[in-house]
């Protein structure tokens, strides 16, 4: 009886294997299932931390949606709150209105939610929204003239950029 799928390593008397092909066929499996333990072992260990990241976020922003929506209401108040001042002055309903103001932004505050400042800033198209330009000769180009809005930070993410205008600089004539 012959044995055509004989290995060339097996005897050819017997047709076994040899022990020392075998033991190198077994060494083999072994580093080869070895190495896929520690793939899978290492790919285990980045999806826990991914997840605790992720998880840690998720709680970090929690309140960004709620806070968008009540930036809004906060610019309405104070555009009030200004109209108001202009009208009388030491009124107790302005003072009222004053310490709500105050009430909001440090609610804001203390939830990680802090303004941008841009009046006086160099521009910065990660924090700033640039709706004009100005020639300015006396504010520098690319340097932010005004504020128009007020944007505002939760922690290190942006909720809101200031919407500003930026200098030209000086004019050609001037």
């Amino acid at each position: 009886m012959s044995n055509d799928t004989t290995d060339e390593t097996a005897d050819p008397k017997t047709g076994e294997q040899s022990e020392e092909s075998l033991l190198g066929q077994l060494q083999g499996d072994l580093d080869r299932f070895r190495d896929l333990a520690l793939r899978s072992q290492a790919d285990f260990e980045n999806f826990r931390k991914r997840a605790a990241r992720e998880k840690e976020d998720a709680v970090k922003y929690a309140n960004a949606s709620f806070l968008e929506r009540l930036i809004p209401i906060l610019d309405n108040f104070e555009l009030g709150l200004h109209a108001a001042r202009t009208g009388a002055d030491n009124s107790p309903i302005i003072a009222g209105m004053d310490m709500v103001a105050k009430q909001l932004n440090d609610f804001l505050l203390s939830s990680g939610v802090e303004p941008v400042n841009g009046e006086g800033q160099p521009f910065d198209p990660n924090l700033h929204e640039a709706v004009a330009q100005e020639e300015s000769a006396t504010v520098a180009e690319g340097i932010v003239i005004r504020q128009l809005r007020k944007g505002y930070k939760l922690r290190d993410r942006l909720l809101r950029p200031a919407t500003v205008v930026v200098s030209k600089g000086a004019s050609a004539q001037q």
